[in-house]
């Protein structure tokens, strides 16, 4: 029997409770519970983990080297595993030369094509690459922009030499590079950089390896000078530095603009490349075309081209209607693939498997209905649906109920978070859909106080739109995926500079960054071990694992790393320590009965005893987020978008309540103004609901608050709807409704319909 499933027996990863899980191969199984009910436990961190050991343990030990590495799972027994592909919202990592086309590997058939039947011809398939010195513009290096210094950012002009004239970290007044500015004998240091003459300011900031003609005592023997700008055109802009201070983040952007390259017009390709046309249109144009108008274009040069070229244009079409079937067909195929978001990234990764020939392959994905409207959802399942059908198993943790309602098989855990989930709740075909996940529109909406105005937006898509969003109210922007809403909120943002944007972004901080880093209550912890350890001289510094604290095998980093000369770095877990990062004099302090190292494995409200009000403040609002469940030590770069995106919310608002209130009770919010991009991604529905009745709270308190979102719960509630579209790309771009969600079920758009099929629309519905 076990080679018709997956099957998993007594599995105890984090919070799963030893349960045992038979998973139907050749199908399409949904795993869905409430946030931290343990889904992510058994797909990833169980089944996923361990079919990718066992694949790697088949490889010779260099290859295995070079592969991640997985923490060992929790479980008694698995059987049935296949090769497993894992599909995740992990964002492209590549570089600025990283597009779509790359990322689904359609950029080198497309060149082949231009380098065959393009006329005049380039060359070779590398001339039309800007990633190649034979096709790229040399004006900005195939980048397609120019990051240039501004120089009335960079300098202050009334400041001598002395007083250090230039805005940079590195110039500061008595540092190295400021002392060579003024040992230079270019210009007298106590004169105001504005009274210098104009050539001498040039040569200060824009001199190159310049032979100085009476340099000061102290100055290097070659005796030549770079100007500042030079300095850090060099350092900072044509090569990364490994490392930076956060002060030389901060000030690069600052000073650094970044502009269209004028010699290609941010093509990225050179001349011959751009001259190169196919039915009149240039490698270029194609780049630049939405994948939807893309695939008629590519049908066209098919049918003139005819059977010479079908094997390159049919793989490009293959491609380009894989695009658009999950949604994506608004990109263009030269979109940076590093700007795509979680789920965006997610659906590329699809696409690029779609064209696979292997079969019995495992396919893993985490919440693939991310980033799409309802009217989207349909593509994504029936391309799932084709990965089954070509005799794979199909393995999605997913809310969606569209997407379950389409699976084969439903694995549901609970019944709910944390240490009150990891069990199995539900195991069999998708039932009906209950009448709980209905839910009502919104009548009594809120009344504004006024508006927040953002006119002629034209940001990507949008066509000079002009709109209110009105204030002390919950805005909901709405619309299919592409459509503009997020070039309407960013554009609604930089003329509305009062709006704190709350986004899913990567958090700052690196490996070793938490969420006990993040929520600032790091330090409050260290200083109650601290208190513990004085009898024994122990301050503060030896509960960070990046100080004293530290231990001494793994410098803090609960891993070795092991050089492996020409291959990566690999990783085990530091046995010294345990894997916790501190050394045996910090973990030998206890504070009720736990060491600092035992304080990561907390969740908020097992933490907050040890914190005092402000800290107890800080992990209430970490629960009312729906984050009670993460472990305060856990990694950041391991939370999902929409965990990092609650986790700032949770950061912002116990801020807002440190600067507004010192008592217990809620104050007046009305100086909160927020925006939020799908803060629902990643929440069940009974999580949605209690973050919609955190919103309202703030609201109702005179908070005015500005969602993106796909999730019709959500829209259900808003008091207020900007509906954008009509369609993706050159379809959207403009505002089609405003309004009440109940006249939005009826006004005929594409996301008021799938309202109106949503609702529950009882007698009190107005029609």
């Amino acid at each position: 029997m076990h080679t018709h499933e997956i099957t998993v027996t007594g599995a105890r990863t984090h919070n799963l409770t030893g349960i045992d899980v038979s998973l139907p191969k050749h199908a399409f199984t949904v795993v869905s519970g409430v946030s931290g009910s343990g889904k992510t436990s058994l797909v990833f961190e169980t089944i996923a983990a361990e079919a990718q050991r066992a694949t790697a343990a088949s490889y010779p030990s260099f290859v295995r080297a070079r592969l991640a590495k997985y923490p060992g799972a929790d479980y008694d027994k698995i059987d049935g595993l296949t090769f497993t592909v894992i599909v995740d919202q992990r964002r492209f990592t590549g570089n600025a030369r990283s597009t779509v086309a790359t990322a689904t590997d359609i950029a080198g058939t497309l060149r082949m094509l231009f380098s065959r039947f393009g006329a005049p011809s380039a060359g070779f398939s590398p001339a039309y690459s800007p990633n190649d010195p034979a096709g790229m513009c040399l004006s900005c290096q195939g980048l397609g922009v120019q990051r240039v210094v501004d120089e009335a950012a960079l300098v202050d002009a009334e400041r001598t030499l002395r007083e250090g004239p230039i805005r940079f970290p590195t110039f500061q007044p008595g540092g190295y590079r400021s002392r060579r500015l003024i040992a230079s004998g270019l210009a007298d240091p106590d004169i105001p950089w504005g009274q210098l003459p104009k050539p001498v300011r040039e040569a200060l900031l824009h001199a190159e390896k310049l032979q100085l003609t009476n340099p000061g005592r102290d100055y290097a023997k070659h005796g030549l000078f770079d100007g500042a700008v030079t300095q850090i055109r060099d350092r900072y802009l044509t090569q990364t530095p490994p490392h930076m201070t956060s002060k030389e983040k901060s000030a690069l952007q600052q000073v650094v603009r970044s502009k269209t390259c004028p010699e290609c017009n941010g093509s990225r390709v050179n001349a011959k490349a751009r001259a190169s046309v196919i039915d009149g249109r240039s490698i270029v144009d194609w780049m630049e075309t939405p994948v939807a108008q893309l695939r008629g274009i590519a049908s066209e040069v098919g049918g003139l081209l005819g059977e010479a070229a079908a094997p390159l244009v049919n793989d490009i079409s293959a491609t380009l209607s894989g695009l658009e079937d999950v949604g994506l067909g608004y990109l263009t195929l030269g979109r940076s693939s590093p700007g795509l978001s979680g789920g965006e990234a997610q659906r590329v990764k699809i696409v690029r498997q779609l064209g696979s020939s292997l079969t019995d392959v495992t396919y893993i994905l985490d919440e693939p209905s991310i980033g799409l409207h309802p009217a989207d959802v349909h593509r994504l399942t029936s391309l799932l649906c084709g990965l089954r059908d070509r005799d794979n198993t199909v393995l999605v943790v997913e809310h969606s109920h569209a997407v379950i309602q389409a699976a084969d098989h439903v694995l549901h855990l609970g019944p709910g978070a944390g240490n009150n989930g990891g069990h199995v709740v539900y195991a069999g075909p998708p039932s009906p859909e209950p009448s709980q996940h209905r839910f009502t529109l919104k009548e009594d909406c809120r009344a504004s106080r006024g508006q927040f105005l953002v006119t002629d937006a034209c940001s990507n898509n949008l066509d000079h739109v002009t709109v209110g969003f009105p204030e002390a109210v919950l805005t909901v922007v709405t619309g299919v995926a592409g459509s503009g809403k997020s070039s309407l909120v960013v554009d609604f943002v930089a003329q509305n500079p009062g709006f704190a944007v709350v986004s899913q972004q990567p958090l700052h901080g690196g490996k070793r960054s938490t969420p006990m880093t993040v929520m600032g209550v790091a330090d409050e912890v260290r200083s109650v071990f601290a208190r513990a350890g004085r009898p024994d001289g122990l301050n503060a510094s030896w509960f960070s694992r990046n100080s004293k604290g530290s231990c001494p095998e793994c410098k803090g980093r609960g891993e070795i790393i092991i050089d492996l000369a020409f291959l990566d770095d690999t990783f085990t877990r530091c046995e010294a320590c345990r894997g916790t990062g501190f050394n045996d004099r910090a973990r030998a302090v206890l504070v009720d009965g736990q060491t600092i190292a035992d304080v990561a494995s907390l969740r908020p409200k097992q933490l907050a005893p040890l914190l005092g009000p402000r800290g107890r403040n800080r992990m209430v609002w970490m629960d009312r987020v729906g984050l009670g469940h993460i472990a305060m030590g856990r990694r950041a770069d391991t939370l999902s978008g929409g965990e990092r995106q609650r986790l700032l919310l949770a950061k912002h608002l116990s801020s807002a309540d440190a600067s507004s209130r010192t008592g217990g009770e809620p104050g007046d919010r009305s100086a909160l103004r927020i925006v939020l991009d799908e803060p629902t991604a990643g929440l069940h529905d009974t999580d949605v609901a209690r973050l919609l009745a955190l919103f309202d709270e703030l609201v109702d308190q005179g908070a005015t608050l500005v969602i993106i979102e796909h999730n019709l719960q959500v829209a259900a509630r808003a008091d207020h709807v900007i509906d954008v579209g009509p369609g993706a790309g050159h379809a959207g771009g403009r505002v089609v409704f405003t309004g009440a969600p109940t006249e939005l079920a009826f006004s005929g758009t594409v996301t008021g319909n799938y309202l109106r099929r949503a609702v529950d629309l009882g007698p009190s519905t107005r029609i």
